[in-house]
Parts: structure tokens; sequence; C-alpha cells
């Protein structure tokens, strides 16, 4: 049987690892258009590469897409976390786990990963072409699909699998067979802002801040860090993930409210703001930051709500009081842009998940076409779950087209 799989990421060869292994019989050929295979793979995690993550409990695990979380429940069953790890392990890689959760190889070389799935696909003889550009794919009349790469003959195969990541070209093609192409815009992302209260703060930060744009329900809550062009964090990313279509639509243009205090409401500072004002009076407000919060954050904070430089705890008035809760717990920035994060390059759209078949990553339009990894609309925020998607996808389409579902 003859398997073609468009795309040399992570998913494109764990589905041509996993059929091979499962059906000898199969004849695997993955083709990639670029010089070289699973570069996304190389370059993630800072040269790293993380892996997967270490939330072993299913339904946990899915609430970090933002899209999919409720196709991926029973793949994650099938094949999550816990058997990724595995699957290294058996073939010489062994992860370890960081305080965050992210895993990674021991090695802190995203290249052993890389070695060992190129290892694998040479020894279940799976075929790897790179430089091979796939401009058309459409049905044979006999069965099967036609392939054509520039330049040669149309090649027949049995099954087809796009794993393509986020390429335009191929979505069109995807779209002329019929699928339906939730139109992609970028995922996580940081938030640009010109606010003076930030400025030359870069490398500030707070362990737990919560987020909210005012006039939609997009909350997010977490780590914070203020950057020489605005906001980052995990805070940020999420709010980036789970608003990404909305963002897009506002031109990334819109008002970001911060509580940097977190899970402390207004009144509840106010109180701890005003027992200070008796224990410690004589001292500057200035000088003595409350909540654990950085001095250099707290002190634009108290500028911004007009708090003469030289007051006391003991001389903080009430319309002074009610400003500096404001500031803490409910300040307005003005976001004029986004940024890409690091080496992510997370996008939001591709194949509508309803025209999937999750229990084999199969296309309910064709029967011997398959699609996992981003060219899906699937997506997660960072920490190794990107990854996961792309193994559990890849696993289950390699696994179907060998013939075992």
């Amino acid at each position: 049987m003859q398997i073609a799989i468009v795309g040399g990421g992570a998913s494109g060869f764990f589905a041509a690892i996993a059929c091979a292994e499962a059906n000898p019989d199969c004849r695997v050929t993955i083709f990639e258009r670029g010089k070289a295979v699973l570069e996304k793979v190389r370059v993630s995690g800072g040269g790293r590469c993380n892996v997967t993550h270490s939330c072993f409990d299913t339904r946990t695990l899915v609430q970090n897409y933002p899209r999919g979380s409720r196709e991926l429940l029973g793949p994650f069953m099938q094949f999550g976390p816990e058997q990724t790890v595995d699957w290294f392990a058996q073939r010489g890689v062994v992860l370890k786990t960081e305080a965050d959760g992210r895993m990674f190889p021991v090695t802190d070389d995203s290249q052993t990963i890389v070695d060992c799935l190129r290892r694998a696909a040479q020894q279940a003889k799976v075929e790897v072409r790179t430089g091979a550009r796939v401009e058309r794919m459409v049905p044979d009349p006999q069965g099967g699909w036609q392939l054509q790469i520039p330049g040669e003959p149309v090649a027949i195969f049995d099954k087809l699998m796009v794993a393509s990541g986020s390429n335009p070209a191929i979505w069109a093609m995807l779209r002329g067979l019929g699928h339906q192409i939730v139109e992609p815009v970028p995922s996580l992302f940081t938030f640009n802002t010109k606010d003076t209260r930030l400025r030359e703060l870069s490398g500030v930060s707070v362990p737990v801040a919560r987020l909210g744009i005012p006039g939609s329900k997009l909350t997010a809550q977490g780590p914070l860090l203020v950057t020489h062009w605005g906001l980052s964090g995990p805070a940020i990313l999420r709010l980036s993930a789970w608003g990404a279509h909305y963002l897009h639509e506002l031109d990334y243009r819109f008002a970001l409210e911060i509580n940097w205090l977190g899970n402390i409401t207004a009144p509840e500072a106010s109180t701890q703001l005003q027992t200070l004002r008796i224990s410690q009076g004589k001292k500057t407000v200035a000088a003595h930051p409350p909540f654990e919060l950085p001095l250099r954050l707290w002190q634009r904070l108290i500028a911004a709500a007009d708090l003469p430089e030289a007051l006391r705890w003991a001389d903080l008035d009430k319309l002074r009081l009610q400003n500096l809760v404001q500031q803490l717990t409910a300040a307005t920035f003005q976001i004029a842009g986004k940024s890409p994060f690091k080496e992510e390059f997370v996008t939001a759209g591709g194949v509508q998940l309803k025209e999937v078949n999750f229990k084999t990553f199969g296309s309910r339009l064709y029967p011997d076409l398959f699609l996992a990894g981003e060219v899906l609309d699937i997506d997660a925020i960072t920490g190794g779950f990107n990854f996961q998607a792309a193994w559990t996808g890849g696993w289950l389409a390699g696994q179907a087209m060998a013939g075992n579902k």
C-alpha cells in the first residue's frame, strides 16, 4: 500500500513512523517542500524542543487549547503526554520535567528529538523527500490520490495525509476539494503599548496578574512581564490565544485592563492600604511597596495615581487612596499592535474541525484523506501543548492509514 504524507514536520513524521511500524507492507513517503525536515522541532523551545507537558489528566490538558479542546479529548485518551514520554523513552530519549510542567529532552538539545524521529523513520523504511513541493492533489478516478510534483510524472497513492502546517497553498487545495477553511490569524503574541507608566520597566514582572478586555468576555490570569515594547508573559499569551480572532478584528488596537494584584479585589486592596496608614504612618508611600510589588512598578503606579513622591502613609487621603486602588486593580492600557512571541509561529485557523473524524484524524469528505497538525483549526498556548496535538494526531492518523482503526 502506497502512503503519501505532505509535510515533514512533527505530525507528518510521527504519522509516517506510526504507519510504517504498524504495517510493514505500507510504503510511506514524506514530501517536504523545504530543504530540511523537522525545522520547527529544531528551533522550538529556544533550541531545546519543548516536546510535551506533564499534564497527564486529559480533562485538564484540553483546557490549554482555545480551539480543539472538545475534539482532542478522545484522542488524548488514546495517545497523550504519558504515551508520548513512553514513545521517546522506548527509542532511547529520556525527557525531563521542569518546574512549570514543560518537558524537554535531558540533553536540552532539540537535535536529540530530530535525530530520534529521523532514525525511527529510517528504521521503518520511510522515504523522506525534501525540496518536493506538492502543487496538485486530486482524487484518482480508480481510487486513491494523484500527487503532482513539479517536473515529475503524476504519482498515485492509496492514502494521503496532509500535515503541511500553516501553508496557504495547501489550504487553497483543500478548499478546492470542498473542505471549509477557517481563515488563519496569529495566535500566541505579545502586546505593544507606549504607555509611559511602563517606560524603562523592561524586565519587571509580577507572579500573578488578572487581565481583561473591556467590552468582551476575554480574561486571563498568570505571570505578567514588562518588555521594552510592552507586555508579555503567560497571562498575555493566554489572552492572545483565546482572543486570536477577536483581537484580529480589532486590528490589535484595544484597551487592556490589568489587576497587578491578581486575585486581590479593589475593596480588599483598599482595606489593606488603609491598614498601612496606621501601621506604617511615618513611612513614605513611594519607598515601601505592599503586595510584594516590584519597587519600580509601584513607584510608577503611585505617580500615575497622582501621589507626591514624599507623601507619607498617614497622609494618604480618601481620593488618593481611590486613585491608587484604581491603578493597582483596574489600570487601563491602550494596546497599539502585537509582536511575535520568540520562536513560536502558531496560527488560529485551518480546516474546520467538524469536517474531521477525530477517532482517526480522517477527512469526513474523503475516506482516504487524513489531516493533522496546524493544517487543522487547532492551537494551544505555549508549554508543549501544540507539539502534543501534533504527536497525537500523527499517531492516530498513522494507525488508521496502516489499517488499525
